[in-house]
């Protein structure tokens, strides 16, 4: 394949990215966005639905220790399409729960088989894009996130106001069916050329007690634990938020929800394209990501003030501004595993630092939320979503300040 034709077909492969991360967070926000109706079916209350969210959050963990290696040593190829696959059979069955148990230990199934979405995502990005142009390919694919926030909560509510909550389980789950066609037959992994648009040298995975060595792998971990969080609990108690202290039914959140959303990709975009832009301009590469970090960071203190706005779409606003702060901090520091470390260590540090991000949610978005808001209500939890960034920012900065070769 020629020069031109690669460039060409990087943006094939990062769309092909870009859609499985989109389908995969379909399946995380149909549970957030029908929780009001699924708490009255099955009788769950705010305690048991951090229970719940905990089990995704657990199995996300632990899946992220394995999922890093795993995409390193079978590939992207494989190791993607078989994360896609077994991820889509966990959200399909949720429709079948006649119980809290029920839908707990699928929602743990479906945490451990997503886990591999980023490490590959990740992967791929580092194999077919040079690192100028990997931040903005990072915010294209990691708008996913986003744009699944976007166009699900008002999809949600169609298929939840003509088939029920059950069959829109289905529905989404049987989306990935067809992205596992669409991947095995158009995916092709990078030729190992000296014109290849990337840095990909085919080596072994770096073995965990080598990776653990580096300061820069616990700057990248410290990050995740502290910030993933705020993600997390936006993206799981923001519509339970809205109906139980806002008054918000299933269509309003289907218009809120996506609002913020729209906010959180373009700020993605932005955060991506400005640290290229600087690079490009000469800046050193970590210089020119944890600008665009510490901009980010300094912006969630003014969002905690969300949870005391008196009207409901002042506070909107504040939340979306989280997010969009937290999507341009998170492609640049996802960015940056790929810029401090070689392509061979990519996966395992991205599973590392998902393992820590994960750990940070389960303690921090997911079980603790449960007890707190029942108990002490929102505004603890709002202060504390607005203090993680800043903090993390101090961690990267002293810990992330070279290349690993």
């Amino acid at each position: 394949m020629q020069t031109k034709d690669l460039n060409k077909y990087r943006w094939v492969i990062l769309s092909l990215v870009f859609s499985a991360t989109t389908f995969n967070y379909f399946n995380r926000t149909v549970l957030a966005v029908l929780i009001p109706e699924i708490k009255k079916d099955l009788l769950i209350d705010d305690i048991t639905y951090g229970y719940i969210l905990s089990a995704f959050q657990l199995m996300y963990t632990l899946g992220f220790l394995a999922a890093g290696r795993i995409i390193d040593k079978l590939g992207t190829k494989l190791g993607y399409m078989l994360s896609i696959l077994t991820w889509s059979i966990s959200a399909a069955m949720h429709g079948l729960c006649t119980t809290p148990l029920c839908l707990g230990v699928w929602r743990g199934f479906l945490g451990i088989t997503e886990s591999g979405n980023f490490p590959a995502a990740i992967k791929s990005v580092s194999e077919w894009f040079p690192v100028k142009d990997r931040a903005f390919a990072t915010s294209l694919f990691n708008s996913g996130t986003s744009v699944a926030s976007i166009i699900g909560p008002p999809v949600i509510a169609v298929i939840f106001t003509v088939a029920g909550w059950r069959w829109t389980f289905f529905f989404f789950g049987m989306l990935g069916f067809l992205l596992v066609i669409i991947w095995q037959f158009v995916y092709r992994a990078p030729e190992v050329k000296k014109d290849q648009p990337s840095e990909v040298i085919e080596e072994q995975a770096v073995p965990w007690k080598l990776l653990l060595k580096q300061r820069e792998t616990y700057g990248f971990m410290i990050g995740k634990f502290l910030t993933d969080p705020v993600w997390w609990f936006y993206l799981y108690w923001m519509p339970n938020y809205l109906s139980s202290q806002r008054g918000f039914d299933i269509k309003s959140i289907a218009i809120a929800v996506p609002l913020i959303y729209i906010i959180a990709m373009l700020a993605s975009w932005v955060g991506g394209w400005f640290s290229g832009f600087l690079i490009k301009r000469g800046w050193p590469v970590l210089k020119a990501r944890k600008t665009i970090m510490g901009i980010s960071a300094a912006c969630l203190p003014v969002t905690a003030l969300a949870v005391m706005a008196g009207n409901a779409w002042v506070a909107i606003l504040l939340v979306s501004l989280a997010l969009g702060a937290h999507s341009s901090w998170s492609v640049n520091i996802f960015t940056l595993v790929s810029d401090c470390f070689p392509s061979k260590s990519v996966g395992s540090v991205t599973g590392l630092g998902g393992f820590a991000g994960g750990l940070g949610g389960l303690l921090i978005a997911t079980l603790a939320p449960g007890y707190i808001v029942t108990y002490f209500g929102y505004v603890p939890v709002f202060i504390l979503m607005g203090i993680l960034h800043p903090l993390a920012f101090i961690a990267i900065h002293l810990n992330l300040k070279k290349q690993i070769n």
